[in-house]
């Protein structure tokens, strides 16, 4: 231990990160491998790389929990408040019809940040960095700003999704305050990720242990039909052939995977300092994937819970026309008659949901920043200007139109991602599928043709709801 600093034996997190780095070798530059055109010159998100050290002579559980952390952090994007509306509007319409789209669009999130994670290990790139040096620079450019965007729309969602959450719980707090109160989690993140990496996981595990437990009481309130559930989950050939629960179930899919997930992960694995051998990958590809599809289907079961409450408290009475939050938010008191804890556990949930993905999502921003343009800025002020372009759109909507414009402006939101999505997961399933790039960890064959198959169904569906939306289908 030559780095330890006898004198001052708390340290930051970025002393303990060059230090792990210097023990393990990991930062140094080397020669470029023979799929990339140029060698890696710096890690992802270098203030954290390789600061949460892996007990590699330890056993199976410790070593799990040293490599949990990065799948929770993907997963909020999964339950973000852009997710809500779609699936409020499914179960009040249709029942549990659509729970079987639910779990199939998180099986191919399941496959797609394995991709993701499996990338960021194997190279030691994330995926930003990958397109970079994979493409030109005016395409990467062009990747870059239709990235930023994307992560603008879903900040955007989740501004308003925590918004509308505070004046539910807050009455006497207007809209427009509200939005501007949400920027103060930038401060949370600065303080939290200059404390370590790993209090910024805990704090995302601790807000979505309070969505899981608030929609677990909404579930045992509703009473739904374990038979119906069930049923719910076996792919029904009427959602194909109804026109409307095709289009809802097009809206779930499309917004299920979350373009700026797959950057995000592929750079949040490499905040463990494991060794950068084959053995080393390999061991850190296995348990990544354990934490990433536990941490997923804790997501599948949030939005299945959104879906079912929405059921049985809405479908087949007068407000099976449910859609905003707010309208949901009003009637379940009187609808499962259990003196407004039910309403107000829901705020709860949407406001913890919103604040978990705005964490989330301004790392992402960084990530992206540094790795198409391979530029540095201080990390209050990317955070800032991120929050900044969320902020004064859903501020000038909410002064002028009020909730029913921030409404709409959540369903665009919505439709800028679909339009971003096959953006990153085109680039992602291509280099993932490259011997030269990925070596002895290079997709196998019958993950390629999966791969491949998801990408077209997610491009194709994304392009189905564009159409529709543009021309005002309903």
């Amino acid at each position: 231990m030559a780095n330890f600093d006898h004198a001052n034996p708390i340290r930051s997190a970025p002393a303990r990160a060059e230090a792990t780095r210097s023990a393990i070798s990991v930062a140094t530059p080397v020669a470029a491998d023979p799929g990339w055109r140029r060698a890696s010159t710096s890690p992802s998100l270098p203030e954290v790389h390789s600061s949460i050290r892996i007990p590699v002579s330890a056993g199976f559980w410790r070593k799990m929990l040293a490599f949990s952390g990065p799948g929770l952090m993907v997963s909020v994007g999964y339950m973000d408040p852009g997710n809500w509306a779609t699936d409020l509007a499914g179960g009040a319409r249709f029942g549990y019809t659509l729970l079987s789209v639910i779990l199939i669009s998180n099986f191919m999130a399941i496959l797609l940040q394995h991709l993701a994670l499996k990338l960021g290990i194997a190279t030691g790139r994330d995926l930003a960095q990958a397109c970079r040096d994979h493409f030109s620079r005016p395409v990467s450019f062009c990747l870059w700003i239709l990235c930023e965007v994307a992560i603008a729309a879903c900040d955007l969602a989740e501004v308003i999704g925590s918004a509308i959450a505070i004046t539910l719980l807050f009455p006497k707090i207007g809209l427009v305050t509200a939005v501007l109160i949400t920027a103060l989690d930038v401060l949370v993140v600065l303080f939290l990720q200059g404390k370590g990496f790993r209090r910024l996981e805990a704090l995302v595990a601790a807000l979505i242990i309070t969505i899981g437990g608030c929609f677990a009481y909404e579930l045992i309130v509703s009473r739904p039909s374990i038979a119906l559930v069930l049923g719910g989950l076996v792919p029904q050939t009427q959602v194909i052939l109804d026109p409307s629960k095709l289009y809802i179930a097009i809206g779930i899919l499309g917004a299920t995977v979350m373009p700026h997930n797959l950057y995000l992960h592929s750079s949040i694995v490499q905040t463990r300092a494991f060794n950068r051998d084959e053995e080393g990958k390999a061991m850190a590809i296995k348990y990544a994937t354990i934490d990433s599809t536990a941490a997923l289907l804790c997501a599948f079961f949030i939005n299945a819970a959104i879906l079912i409450l929405s059921a049985a408290a809405f479908h087949g009475t007068s407000h099976q026309d449910v859609a905003k939050i707010e309208d949901a938010y009003t009637l379940l008191t009187p609808v499962l008659r259990d003196a407004g804890l039910a309403s107000m556990l829901f705020a709860v949930a949407l406001l913890a949901s919103g604040q978990n993905s705005t964490l989330t999502g301004t790392l992402a921003g960084q990530i992206v920043m540094e790795g198409f343009l391979n530029i540095r800025m201080r990390p209050w002020l990317r955070r800032l200007v991120t929050r900044l372009i969320a902020i004064i759109p859903a501020v000038i909507v909410a002064s002028i139109y009020g909730a029913n414009g921030v409404n709409d402006l959540l369903i665009l939101s919505q439709v800028i991602l679909s339009l971003q999505l096959s953006f990153a997961v085109l680039p992602l399933v291509w280099f993932t599928s490259d011997k030269r790039k990925m070596g002895r960890f290079v997709n196998p064959r019958w993950m390629k043709w999966l791969a491949w198959l998801v990408t077209i169904i997610i491009i194709a569906l994304n392009g189905y709801m564009l159409v529709q939306m543009s021309t005002g289908a309903k």
